[in-house]
C-alpha cells in the first residue's frame, strides 16, 4: 500500500501532525509513506524514519503534481485542506482521506476571540483522518528528528539547563495563539524541568518578564 500524506506547512502544525506518519506507517503493514511538503521546510521532516520518499513543493503546482502521477499510490490523506491540496486530489483522482480544518471555527477564535473550538486537540483530529484506513492513535506523542548535522550548540546555555530542559516557544503569529505571559509563568512554575524559553526579537521582552520570575530555572533565550 502507497499512501501520499500532504501537510505543506507550517513547522508547527508539520510536527503536530507526526503522529500521522508515525501511526500510518507502523499499523498498516508493508505501507509506503511518502510525504507531501513545501521545500522550505524539508528540515522539519527530512530525518523522520517513518516517511519514506518526499516530495517538495516549490510554487510550481504542475510540476509536482506531474511528479506524483508516476508514484501510482493507493490512498491521499490530506491533513492540509487548502486550493492546492484539493488541486493534487482532483488531479489524482484516487480515494482520499481529508482533515476537518475547522477554518470558520479558528477565525472565529483567532480573530474575534469567540471559541466555538471542539475540545479535542489538533493531533487527535489528525489522527482521526486516518480512522476509516484502521489507524489509531499509539500514544507516543509527537515526533521531531533533528538531521546529521544540525545539532545545536547549547554553550551559551546556563550550567542548570546540564541536565536537560524543556524548550518552550512563546511567540505566535496572532495573539490570540499565544498564552498570557501570567499563565506561562504559571506553566513553567508546574514544571518539574529547567525552561529555556525560544522565540523571536519581538518575544523577548515577555521572555524577560517570565524568566525573572525564576531566574535559577528558566532561561530567555529569545531574539535574533
Amino acid at each position: 500500500m502507497k499512501i501520499l500524506i500532504i501537510r505543506l506547512s507550517s513547522i508547527g502544525d508539520i510536527v503536530l501532525a507526526s503522529p500521522v506518519f508515525r501511526c500510518v506507517k507502523l499499523q498498516l503493514e508493508g505501507a509506503k509513506v511518502h510525504l507531501l511538503t513545501k521545500y522550505s521546510f524539508r528540515a522539519v521532516t527530512e530525518a523522520n524514519p517513518y516517511i519514506d520518499k518526499f516530495h517538495y513543493f516549490r510554487d510550481d503546482l504542475k510540476a509536482i503534481i506531474d511528479e506524483l502521477k508516476k508514484e501510482d499510490f493507493d490512498y491521499v490523506v490530506d491533513l492540509h485542506k487548502n486550493f492546492r491540496s484539493y488541486r493534487v486530489k482532483f488531479a489524482l483522482n484516487l480515494p482520499s482521506y481529508t482533515y476537518n480544518k475547522l477554518s470558520l471555527e479558528k477565525i472565529l477564535l483567532t480573530k474575534f476571540r469567540i471559541n466555538r473550538m471542539p475540545n479535542r486537540h489538533i493531533t487527535q483530529r489528525s489522527l482521526d483522518t486516518v480512522l476509516a484506513l484502521g489507524v489509531k492513535d499509539d500514544g507516543g506523542g509527537l515526533d521531531h528528528f533533528i538531521p546529521t548535522g544540525m545539532n545545536i550548540d547549547d554553550k551559551p546555555l546556563p550550567a542548570f539547563t546540564s541536565g536537560g530542559y524543556i524548550a518552550m516557544v512563546i511567540g505566535a503569529s496572532y495573539y490570540t495563539k499565544k498564552l498570557p505571559v501570567p499563565r506561562l509563568i504559571e506553566l513553567c512554575g508546574i514544571l518539574q524541568m529547567p525552561v529555556v524559553l525560544v522565540g523571536g526579537p519581538e518575544d523577548a521582552s515577555a521572555g524577560d518578564k517570565i524568566a525573572a520570575s525564576n531566574p535559577a530555572f528558566i532561561f530567555n533565550a529569545c531574539g535574533p
